[in-house]
């Protein structure tokens, strides 16, 4: 058996741009897809915090430690600049593979500059 698990997710990101006539997708500053292993062209599901749209693309590139959020093309009409994103990635992992497992959880500032990185989220209380 397998299971869909969280593989990776950028925490509250920042939407810089939104670029309805660019090439869809969402390009994402180069050190956030390495923090998070997100790969160019993987497909990635978006969560805007600020207005409940949930949608699917696939990250590009951008400039490395520019701090760049933008969403492109038909999505642009999902976010806004200033608006709070997840950005997640999920995988298939065998229960071998489990016993193993951590997701790469990076948290930012901001100005999306990394201030934490975990493997874990904690237990939410009562």
């Amino acid at each position: 058996m397998q299971r869909t698990m969280l593989k990776a997710k950028l925490h509250r990101v920042h939407v810089t741009h939104s670029e309805l006539h660019y090439e869809g997708s969402c390009a994402i500053d180069e050190d956030l897809l390495d923090a998070a292993d997100i790969r160019e062209y993987q497909q990635i599901d978006i969560y805007n915090v600020t207005n409940g749209e949930r949608f699917t693309t696939y990250a590009i590139r951008a400039q490395r430690s520019s701090g760049v959020i933008s969403v492109n093309g038909a999505a642009a009409h999902k976010a806004n600049p200033g608006d709070i994103l997840i950005i997640a990635t999920y995988a298939l992992y065998t229960e071998l593979e489990l016993q193993k497992f951590h997701p790469k959880l990076v948290y930012v500032d901001e100005r999306n500059r990394i201030i934490a990185q975990r493997d874990e989220i904690s237990v939410q209380a009562a």
